[in-house]
């Protein structure tokens, strides 16, 4: 029944300040974040979902063998490790503070006063499928991350009543980037027998139906405004590299398999656009921001686009980086940070051009524009 209970975004910050320690205090908690004044935000908050490309924490608890929280991760953010897998900011960093907001906390760690601008619920190898991720033991899959979510507003509607204030809720920015994991620890795993079941166009299909639910279920809890991440060229990461020839270029195969999802969540987008009254997407095309990064690698600064800053073996990709290991120092020179996730100079860059790209790359507005309606 959380359904029905859609909080906004504005009694989320009135409950959370009335009843966190220092709750006078509009400063952000932690995290490294940048000031992020109320006054200056675009939107109330921003709520996360995802897997290690945008997790800021949430793994670290778990007993998973998916964690980022120590060193060289962090190496370049502000406080060290915290569970990112980068060596500095993600991606939704960098939009959090364009749209005028602190760093998101993580749902792990977040309480009190640092809820109020939304929280992070993404978590390394999760997926769009529950059984995805399994090899890394625990993870948190997009079903319960919306459990989560869910859970909190029920703790507020708890608090303050069944109020139907969907309209407030409906002004904050919902971030998904799920799919990674569903073809890198699921359809490619050899101890996964999905693709004795589904060819690719197939098993895109079904992906992109449950995810088609699943953002109908955070619609039907308020959220109104969704930014999409779409699937990069996979078959370019140091993991899929170190599979292939030596001196091998990219994974053809890996690159077409993930077209067909692409493909659906475009019209997956435009079906829920004409079906859901009032709800508005931008979508960022990644596959098409890595094309350009990769085809004009030096032009944006970058020197190293085909191995990891930190691994080991071919292509740094056959083992991600592991525990005190001495990462590289021109770490602003890499596209790839380690197997699998890219540098902080990559994300701040993604980040940017999502936020206010051309509709070349985030379509059919950008997330300015979204923030702006």
């Amino acid at each position: 029944m959380a359904h029905v209970f859609l909080m906004s975004c504005r009694l989320l910050v009135l409950f959370l300040v009335l009843t966190a320690n220092n709750a006078g205090l509009c400063r952000s908690q932690g995290d490294g974040a940048a000031d992020g004044s109320r006054g200056r935000a675009l939107v109330p908050a921003m709520f996360v979902f995802g897997d290690s490309l945008i997790d800021n924490g949430n793994n670290n608890d778990l007993p998973s063998l998916a964690k980022a929280n120590y060193f060289p991760y962090g190496i370049d953010f502000n406080g060290g490790p915290t569970g990112r897998f980068s060596n500095g900011y993600t991606m939704v960093d960098t939009i959090a503070e364009l749209l005028g907001l602190p760093l998101i906390p993580s749902h792990s760690q977040a309480s009190g006063d640092q809820m109020r601008y939304g929280v992070n619920y993404a978590s390394a190898a999760a997926g769009i499928l529950d059984d995805t991720g399994r090899n890394f033991v625990s993870r948190i899959p997009f079903n319960q991350q919306i459990k989560n979510f869910e859970s909190n507003l029920d703790q507020i509607t708890g608090r303050l009543g069944a109020l139907d204030v969907a309209q407030e809720l409906s002004r904050c920015i919902f971030f998904i980037g799920m799919g990674s994991n569903d073809y890198l620890n699921n359809y490619l795993m050899p101890n996964y027998d999905t693709k004795n079941h589904y060819n690719g166009q197939q098993y895109a299909d079904l992906l992109v139906k449950q995810y088609s639910q699943q953002l109908t279920r955070l619609y039907n809890l308020g959220a109104r405004r969704f930014v999409i991440a779409g699937l990069g060229l996979m078959g370019c990461i140091p993991s899929i590299l170190a599979q292939g020839r030596i001196n091998g270029g990219c994974s053809d195969d890996v690159n077409n398999l993930i077209v067909p999802f692409n493909t659906n969540t475009k019209a997956m987008i435009n079906d829920l656009s004409t079906n859901l009254p009032g709800v508005r997407f931008s979508y960022i095309d990644i596959h098409s921001m890595f094309q350009d990064l990769l085809a004009n690698s030096r032009s944006y600064g970058f020197l190293v686009v085909n191995r990891g800053c930190c691994g080991i073996g071919r292509n740094r990709g056959q083992i991600t980086c592991l525990p005190f290991e001495t990462p590289c120092p021109n770490r602003n020179r890499y596209i790839f940070w380690d197997a699998f996730h890219p540098t902080e100079a990559v994300n701040i860059l993604l980040g940017k051009k999502a936020f206010n790209g051309d509709t070349d790359v985030v379509y059919p507005i950008n997330i300015e524009q979204l923030a702006s309606l």
